[in-house]
């Protein structure tokens, strides 16, 4: 089974997203990835993952991943959120969050969670591999 995950990174966590992509290279190009518009286009240009792209988030691209989870095509969420930056499309991260909390899917919001979670996901495809 392939991971489906989402990646998702405000302007100011852009860099901390390709460190952490990098990181997970090997496990990552294993999944199924969807990212919101230039997250996604670093990811594949940088990291050199295979991901399909949405619009950025502020033209629609979290609600396009939060209307994926909400049918069941997302296993997790990877969004690094910037608390300090007002982001003109707050409700559509709201509603995209609020979808992971309803559907009761992992969404890691800083560094530090998606580490958690990426290393949970990953141990759990290893597992699988040698069963």
């Amino acid at each position: 089974m392939k991971f489906r995950i989402a990646l998702i990174a405000h302007d100011k966590k852009k860099d901390d997203m390709i460190t952490l992509a990098g990181e997970y290279k090997a496990f990552l190009s294993g999944c199924a990835l969807v990212a919101t518009g230039t997250t996604g286009g670093r990811l594949i240009a940088e990291v050199g993952l295979e991901v399909d792209r949405k619009h950025s988030g502020p033209f629609g691209g979290d609600l396009q991943i939060g209307a994926m989870l909400v049918e069941g095509l997302i296993d997790c969420v990877i969004f690094l959120r910037d608390p300090m930056t007002p982001q003109p499309h707050e409700p559509d991260i709201n509603a995209l969050v609020r979808a992971c909390d309803v559907h009761n899917t992992p969404c890691a919001t800083n560094v530090s969670s998606a580490h958690l979670v990426l290393s949970q996901l990953q141990l759990q495809a290893a597992q699988k591999t040698t069963i």
